[in-house]
């Protein structure tokens, strides 16, 4: 059951990469009016911008995958207590 619940982990470590790179997307495209930064579209982007879009990207996906890890490590827990109640 523990191998369920990491392989589960790992869906939800993608899911969250995801997600957290589309909600990065949409935010900065309603705060600085300017469509995030992609990989050979730079040019009309300035330096500055770009970085501040990885800084801002990476944080973002850093946390939400902490949170997934977190989440799974806590299902291994409690799956491991309750199987102590039961044996």
């Amino acid at each position: 059951m523990e191998t369920i619940i990491k392989l589960i982990g790992t869906g939800a470590s993608i899911g969250a990469g995801f997600a957290s790179t589309k909600l990065v997307n949409v935010i900065w495209e309603k705060t600085t009016g300017n469509r995030a930064p992609k990989k050979g579209q730079d040019a009309e982007q300035s330096f500055v911008q770009a970085v501040t879009f990885a800084v801002v990207s990476a944080a973002v996906t850093a946390v939400f995958t902490q949170l997934v890890r977190r989440g799974e490590a806590k299902a291994i827990r409690t799956f491991n207590k309750s199987q102590k109640e039961v044996s």
